[in-house]
C-alpha cells in the first residue's frame, strides 16, 4: 500500500492535471486503440484499466470485451476520476478509486489488464505488479503502456534516459517473471511503449 508520503504526492501531482490531462495529447487515440487489440481480450470478459486516469481507453476496452463484457477502471486521484465522470467514461464502466497495490477484487477475476503510464509513478512497482498478477487469471495479458516511447517521453520532460529506468526491459522482465508475469512482447519506438505479458 502507498504511504501517506507518497499517496499525497501522487494525487497532488495528478490533480492539477486531472482537468486538462486528455487534450494535452488529443492525438493518442490509434495507438491506444493498437495495444488494446494486441491485449486479445476476449468477448464478454473483464478487463481492469489500472490508472485509468480520465478514463480516456473506456470506450476502447468496452469495443475489445463487447456489450457482455466488464470494464473496471481504477485510479487513486480523486480528480481523475471526477474528470472520468464529467466525460461520461461511467457509461462504459465502473470507475473507482483505489490504491492499484490493494485492488477491491477477488483473485483471478480479470481477463486482461491495461496500465498505461502506471509502473514508473508507483513506489513500489514489484508490489503493484504482484497484485494485478493476483486479480488477473491464469492466461490472461497485462499491458504496461504508454502513448510514446521512453526516450520520446524523457526528452519531453527534459532528461535523458538512465540503465536504471524501471521500464528498460533488462529492469521489467525480471520484476514482471517475479511477480508471476511471463514477458510476451517489448516495444519501446518513438511511436510507444509495450510491454505485454501473460499471467
Amino acid at each position: 500500500m502507498m504511504n501517506e508520503r507518497s499517496l499525497r504526492e501522487t494525487r497532488e501531482f495528478f490533480a492539477a492535471k486531472a482537468a486538462t490531462w486528455e487534450e494535452k495529447y488529443p492525438d493518442d487515440g490509434p495507438v491506444f486503440a493498437a495495444a488494446i487489440a494486441e491485449m486479445a481480450l476476449p468477448s464478454g470478459g473483464l478487463v481492469l484499466d489500472a490508472g485509468c486516469g480520465t478514463g480516456r481507453a473506456f470506450p476502447l476496452l468496452r469495443d475489445a470485451v463487447g456489450p457482455a463484457g466488464r470494464v473496471v477502471g481504477m485510479d487513486v486521484t480523486p480528480e481523475m476520476i471526477r474528470s472520468a465522470r464529467d466525460r461520461g467514461r461511467a457509461e462504459f464502466g465502473l470507475l473507482l478509486i483505489a490504491d492499484v497495490e490493494r485492488l477491491p477484487l477477488g483473485d483471478g477475476v480479470a481477463d486482461g489488464v491495461l496500465a498505461s503510464g502506471l509502473i514508473s509513478h508507483v513506489p513500489r512497482p514489484a508490489a503493484v505488479l504482484a497484485e494485478l498478477a493476483r486479480v488477473t487469471r491464469p492466461g490472461g495479458r497485462l499491458a504496461l503502456f504508454h502513448p510514446v516511447g521512453r526516450a520520446v517521453l524523457a526528452a519531453r520532460r527534459g532528461r535523458t534516459l538512465t540503465p536504471d529506468d524501471i521500464r528498460a526491459e533488462h529492469n521489467i522482465r525480471p520484476l514482471l517473471e517475479a511477480a508471476g508475469w511471463t514477458l510476451l512482447d517489448y516495444h519501446d519506438t518513438d511511436e510507444r511503449y509495450l510491454a505485454m505479458a501473460c499471467r
